[in-house]
């Protein structure tokens, strides 16, 4: 990631007295107006300080506690890349049929992260640790261990790594309630930027629920003007307490320099995802619960249509049969403004919301239906995998070669953050090797037909593509469709 580095400024604030002069008419005489005299401020006695305490204010204790729960994570990860650029192109390979030369390249990332349990779990970003083969956490105290990745999610930006410390207790950041944290308060951010060694930058809370940062479902980001830097991925951003707020994640800069607009992901999100941790099982997924709806963004002509006082709130477009909010009686077109109490203004905003929740839990909801305003229990529940995946990886000599495609559901429209209520076959993984990575196909590009054949089932997939040898193919890659032809 891009992150900062924190400038503080001080900015003198002159107070200006206002008064109001009564209005003079025009058949009156002319008046000397004057305005009253300022009442004095009241003055506080001068007094020499008496005590350390009455002279040095600090944070030392607060950064004594946690510097030792931040750690630095070092990610080594190994690509295989093509010695001759020529055997990038398909049309080369066609012809040539030659299997090209792979080299290794040893790519190293540096970040940060943060012990949240004592018996070694640790938190820190996904594109910190994403593709790595050797996971390095190094502690405060200059000791070096192998990590495991228990988790990682691309979704929400956010990792779960193990290591062994043996009988050993290791020290830990406390999770705040970051529902609690205000704009203004004062935090720090703790990690280690440009791999310089363990750092610690001060600054507060500039903004809440900053939902436009990044392309995620679920991203609903505290911001900060504290120094984020790159290293400081995964880091803390601790209150003055000593709790972890966030996990330092992004920042909006042009030159890649500090520019005071940091952003962290809550704690309230990063606990749930380390709950839902099953043991030592390896995931790529966090078990997030879900609303079972598509919806968009009130604006201000939506809300007119509506009979709506003012823009805000989710407009619900689509309702999954048997989801969450069908099975509490919302309908689509009505309006989602608050889920327990907290307001709602997009589909991330209630994705992060309802995550922040264990599936089974139950939430109220403020729903409007025109000038008719009502609050309904919604049990959450995890998105369901129906139909089936039916996870296949495509072979022989087609344009997919090398993919693995599944079978659309709930649960796999999460994880490639598509749209919940598309049906079909959808790229999961397009590989390294084969031709499917080569013609551009992405995860999450949805198979709608080939040879004018509509795609419903993996099955399908795999004997229309093996079952010719020229392909005409429609593919769906966010809202749009693109066509691509293929001679064998």
């Amino acid at each position: 990631m891009t992150k900062l580095s924190l400038v503080v400024g001080a900015a003198a604030l002159a107070a200006v007295a206002v008064y109001a002069v009564p209005a003079l008419t025009q058949s009156g005489p002319r008046q000397q107006l004057e305005a009253p005299a300022p009442r004095p401020l009241p003055s506080t006695p001068a007094a020499v300080p008496s005590s350390m305490g009455q002279v040095q204010l600090t944070f030392a204790p607060v950064v004594k506690r946690v510097i030792p729960a931040v750690v630095n994570v070092y990610a080594r990860t190994v690509t295989q890349v093509q010695a001759n650029p020529f055997f990038n192109d398909p049309f080369f390979s066609q012809f040539f049929g030659q299997t090209p030369e792979m080299r290794q390249r040893v790519q190293q990332s540096l970040g940060s992260g943060v012990i949240v349990r004592p018996d070694g779990i640790i938190l820190t970003n996904n594109h910190v640790v994403a593709g790595g083969t050797d996971i390095v956490v190094a502690l405060s105290d200059k000791r070096e261990f192998k990590a495991r990745v228990l988790l990682s999610d691309a979704r929400i930006d956010l990792a779960v790594l193990k290591i062994d410390p043996g009988s050993e207790r290791l020290p830990v950041v406390p999770f705040a309630d970051s529902d609690r944290v205000q704009v203004g308060d004062l935090v720090l951010a703790v990690g280690d930027p440009f791999g310089v060694g363990q750092t610690v930058t001060m600054g507060i809370v500039s903004a809440l629920a900053r939902t436009q940062i990044s392309a995620g479902d679920h991203q609903f980001f505290i911001q900060t003007d504290a120094a984020i830097n790159p290293g400081n991925s995964g880091g803390a951003l601790v209150t003055t307490d000593g709790r972890l707020a966030g996990i330092n994640t992004a920042i909006v800069s042009r030159s890649g320099g500090n520019v005071g607009i940091g952003f962290a992901i809550p704690a309230n999100l990063a606990r749930r995802v380390v709950e839902g941790v099953d043991g030592g099982k390896v995931s790529t997924v966090a078990q997030l619960a879900w609303v079972g709806a598509s919806g968009q963004p009130v604006t201000s002509d939506i809300a007119k249509s509506l009979g709506l006082p003012r823009p805000g709130g989710v407009l619900i477009k689509d309702v999954y049969s048997g989801g969450p909010l069908a099975r509490a009686g919302i309908k689509s077109g009505e309006v989602l403004q608050s889920v327990d109490g907290n307001a709602v203004d997009d589909m991330a905003s209630l994705n992060y919301r309802t995550a922040t929740r264990r599936p089974g839990d139950v939430v109220k909801m403020r729903v409007a239906a025109g000038s008719a305003v009502r609050e309904v229990s919604v049990t959450l529940a995890l998105p369901p995998e129906n139909p089936p995946r039916e996870a296949v990886t495509i072979a022989g000599r087609n344009p997919l070669t090398g993919a693995r495609v599944v079978n659309l559901s709930p649960a796999v429209a999460t994880e490639l953050q598509s749209d919940v209520m598309a049906k079909g076959v959808a790229v999961l993984s397009v590989g390294n090797t084969g031709f499917a990575g080569r013609y551009g196909f992405q995860p999450g590009d949805i198979i709608r037909s080939v040879n004018g054949m509509a795609i419903n089932r993996t099955g399908d997939l795999v004997r229309i593509l093996n079952g010719a040898n020229s392909w005409d193919m429609v593919i769906e890659r966010g809202g749009r469709r693109l066509a691509l032809s293929v001679d064998g």
